[in-house]
């Protein structure tokens, strides 16, 4: 019996959000009296593997198979589906994000395995093996009971502390058979944005809206992210409006986020914006308006000009900076 973890690097690394995912599976395979087990896609250095055995990773498959170079969710199914039998896996843990969501309802159907999809919490019980996972767009909380012998849960970004606990770990590569027709749809090209935070992956980040007024004012962002650290997202009338980046989208419609820190700058707060922010742990806004809805979900609220109050608070958080 096995916890066995999804661990997804890229370009050849794991991030901050795969250690997490580890830190959690070693959490449950020691509620469960189990191994823990990670798996990942491609020829990675035994060095970055290894990595994985300082969060509590006992083992490392890396599948070898040149095909999931390009990324298909039934491939990619199919091939975790067979390490997971292999292992004898009883626990799988997907990170929520577009890979998660796209392989584990996949996997799930071939192990005929229960899906608890953005769970916050370890198992509150393992006999019947429960759950928290966030319900109506974040609004709620919901224990989900898993009865299937085979259990898949997605963690939710940065709801699960980062913590180190070495174990000797060793490596082995797998390679799977990939069904035919996994690749009905191959991509022709792929563009990564580079030199910039990824919004997924910012603990701080700072979003605008229409409030705005324009692709030109968003300079004060830009530098209010350079002083803090933090990456840049928007309202998704912003990128649809081609002032941002389709990337930098957040919300129910665009990407799901969860940092340590949300700055909303002329956002109003409508329903599928708050739904994909919600999970954040502190949320400020900034709005001209006292009656929009952010203030109501925004743990600290400044009703004011942005033109006036973003420019002030990149003075004080130099000062701050620079005195401390």
């Amino acid at each position: 019996m096995a916890v066995l973890i999804y661990t997804q690097n890229y370009d050849g690394k794991f991030k901050k959000s795969t250690f997490e995912l580890v830190t959690y599976g070693a959490a449950a395979a020691k509620e469960l009296g189990t191994e823990t087990v990670a798996v990942t896609t491609g020829k990675l250095d035994d060095t970055v593997l290894k990595e994985l055995g300082k969060y509590g990773a006992s083992k490392v498959i890396s599948i070898t198979n040149a095909e999931l170079n390009d990324f298909s969710a039934q491939a990619y199914a199919s091939a975790i589906e067979q390490v997971a039998k292999n292992v004898n896996a009883d626990l799988i843990v997907f990170g929520n994000n577009p890979y998660g969501r796209a392989v584990a309802p996949r996997l799930s159907v071939k192990l005929n395995a229960g899906l608890a999809a953005g769970v916050v919490a370890l198992p509150a019980s393992t006999s019947p093996f429960t759950v928290k996972k966030r319900a109506y767009s974040g609004k709620a909380f919901a224990d989900v009971i898993i009865k299937s012998d085979i259990k898949i849960v997605s963690l939710n970004q940065n709801s699960y502390k980062v913590k180190e606990n070495p174990v000797d770990i060793t490596t082995e590569e797998f390679s799977a058979e990939i069904p035919d027709g996994a690749y009905t749809v191959k991509p022709i090209e792929v563009i990564k944005s580079s030199g910039k935070l990824s919004v997924t992956d910012a603990e701080i980040l700072v979003s605008g809206g229409r409030g705005l007024k324009g692709p030109e004012n968003w300079g004060m962002l830009e530098e209010m992210a350079e002083i803090l650290g933090a990456g840049t997202s928007c309202s998704r009338p912003v990128s649809d409006l081609d002032w941002r980046p389709h990337e930098e989208h957040v919300g129910q419609t665009g990407k799901v986020v969860a940092p340590n820190l949300y700055i909303a700058i002329g956002i109003s707060g409508a329903i599928q914006h708050l739904a994909g922010v919600n999970g954040s742990k502190i949320m400020v806004v900034i709005n001209t308006d006292p009656d929009a809805p952010f203030f109501e979900a925004a743990d600290y609220g400044i009703i004011g000009d942005a033109f006036e109050v973003v420019p002030k608070l990149n003075e004080a958080f130099k000062k701050f900076k620079e005195e401390n």
